[in-house]
């Protein structure tokens, strides 16, 4: 599915509104400075698996690289701009992950952790009702988040399978490899 109508229907089905969009635009405020503090606990997370810590390890450099790739996707989260090009890019984020070999066992769980860190923040930087229109707000694109990531997954799967891989895993990185070459 085209990524925009993806991010249409998900919209629809989350129930997602210019109102959470422009929610997440003011809590920019209070969660862009956190990025920082929440790309650490995310990466030392996922430096605690085995398999997944071979894969952040494999190239010097790579975790120090993502440390600024994921402090930008976590602003762009209450960027307030919710369209193809943000569907596009995050079709991206889970080809590229897919490519490595970090499928959605990984990547859900790690979401759990970002969701969390981010909610514990927002109860305590917040007060009164207007922590509950926030909490709605950011569930609600984190879900669209999860969605169209591992809707990229499935489409490198598909692809993977198409071009005659059995193994999932090897189907899953070779179709994403395919979707990501000009």
């Amino acid at each position: 599915m085209d990524p925009g109508e993806l991010l249409d229907l998900l919209k629809r089905r989350t129930g997602f509104t210019q109102t959470h969009a422009a929610i997440l635009k003011e809590l920019g405020e209070v969660m862009a400075p956190i990025a920082p503090e929440v790309a650490l606990a995310f990466y030392d997370y996922l430096g605690r698996d085995e398999e997944l810590s071979s894969i952040l390890h494999a190239v010097p450099g790579r975790v120090e690289r993502l440390y600024g790739t994921f402090a930008a996707w976590y602003r762009e989260l209450f960027s307030g701009t919710y369209d193809r090009a943000y569907a596009e890019r995050r079709r991206r984020i889970g080809l590229v992950h897919a490519r490595l070999g970090i499928g959605p066992r990984a990547m859900v769980p790690a979401m759990g952790l970002v969701q969390e860190l981010s909610l514990e923040h927002l109860r305590s930087a917040l007060r009164g009702l207007e922590v509950f229109s926030a909490v709605e707000a950011f569930e609600k694109i984190l879900a669209i988040e999860v969605a169209l990531v591992e809707e990229s997954y499935l489409e490198a799967l598909s692809r993977g399978l198409l071009l005659g891989h059995r193994d999932v895993g090897e189907a899953l990185k070779e179709g994403a490899k395919a979707l990501l070459s000009p």
